[in-house]
């Protein structure tokens, strides 16, 4: 199955490679984002850039973009690597839109981003997700001090509190319509996995260990592993929910040695980047066929390591370990077809730093603020 493809999250490195792989494959590609210096806007992967308004701002803009570009353009196929997955699912089912998208029901999607919600999913499925409570009232007496809390709906490591003091919890105030979780501390080594699946069967798996992070949160440098556990409860689960799309999971040993999942993230992550030419995840994606990553090297987009490397570096005094993976490590979008991105990537994060400054918040929330979904309601454009 070839023809247009439509890859939404263009900011994202993983949609630069799932552009390659994809065009490759002989599709033609189109990359699509809100922002005006996406990443892959530089890619020569791609037949065209494409612009559509903030989702979580203009719905209604949005689903006009998605109308008209169906209308024009009519993809054979459109692959969401970022969070607008949940706005593109409630357009194809709640808008009567025609979309083919690659991500299962938004229901499903749902049910896999509340971290709650996933944990009672999980189980029984050969990776266990450690005790979870879900909170929706003020907590500050309850004994916590052994577990991880978070918001149930949230990305990137945002707004953690780990082994949380009184102080702390008694600054926690969740509500059934922000809703937290509380999960038991798992002491060990994190691994994350990422999937392709297709009516419910794996067709991609990769395993890697993050190795530098945005604090807490995205790893901007990770490796490949080989963890067997992780595969088996990825093939259970996408078997279990029928899953059709990418799925990405966090994971951790407790003190046993024993793999907890710990939350599940229903979109492509790093874990895309080991699948080389020829691998075949564009047939995976297309149903046609399954791949193994082939690529088995320490991978890192060496600005981003610089830029949030850097100040842990300096805090940890591991200067010399950060210079030695700068130097080392493979740069992910590195490709001898390809153009260098450090220009594009300049001026992406001047975008993200100027809307930071505008909306008075950190880069992390800046970089998703127009595409973030913390399970509010969908307001249909009539």
């Amino acid at each position: 199955m070839t023809g247009y493809v439509v890859i939404t999250g263009a900011r994202a490195p993983v949609a630069v490679h799932l552009a390659r792989r994809l065009s490759e494959a002989g599709w033609r590609v189109l990359l699509a984002d809100t922002l005006r210096f996406a990443l892959g806007r530089a890619t020569r992967a791609k037949a065209a850039y494409l612009r559509f308004p903030p989702p979580r701002q203009d719905f209604a803009g949005f689903a006009g973009f998605w109308a008209e570009l169906l209308r024009r353009e009519r993809p054979a196929l459109v692959v969401p690597t970022c969070e607008e997955v949940f706005y593109l699912a409630a357009l194809r089912e709640r808008c009567d839109l025609d979309l083919p998208l690659f991500a299962p029901s938004l229901d499903m999607l749902a049910s896999v981003h509340h971290k709650g919600r996933f944990a009672a999913l999980a189980s029984g499925l050969g990776a266990d997700p450690p005790e979870t409570l879900v909170l929706e009232a003020p907590c500050e007496r309850l004994p916590f001090d052994d577990f991880v809390l978070k918001p149930a709906w949230s990305r990137f490591g945002s707004h953690v509190l780990i082994r949380p003091s009184a102080v702390a919890l008694a600054g926690l105030k969740p509500t059934p319509q922000v809703p937290w979780v509380a999960q038991r501390y798992m002491p060990g080594e994190e691994i994350c996995a990422y999937g392709v699946a297709v009516g419910g069967v794996l067709r991609a798996f990769c395993a890697y260990r993050p190795l530098w992070r945005v604090g807490l949160g995205a790893a901007v440098a990770f490796a490949p592993v080989e963890s067997p556990e992780a595969e088996v409860f990825t093939r259970n689960l996408v078997a279990k929910l029928a899953w059709t799309g990418q799925i990405a999971f966090d994971f951790r040993h407790d003190e046993t040695g024993r793999l907890r999942v710990l939350e599940c993230n229903p979109r492509a992550t790093s874990g895309a980047h080991f699948f080389a030419a020829g691998d075949g995840l564009a047939e995976a994606i297309a149903g046609t066929g399954t791949a193994d990553p082939s690529l088995r090297v320490p991978m890192t987009l060496p600005l981003a390591l610089l830029v949030y490397g850097l100040p842990q570096a300096l805090r940890r005094r591991a200067l010399g370990s950060l210079v030695h993976d700068l130097r080392t490590m493979t740069d992910l979008l590195a490709d001898r077809a390809d153009r260098s991105f450090l220009p594009i990537q300049g001026l992406a994060l001047g975008e993200i730093i100027a809307r930071a400054l505008r909306l008075r918040v950190g880069l992390k929330e800046a970089a998703t603020a127009d595409i973030e979904w913390d399970g509010e309601p969908f307001t249909i454009p009539s």
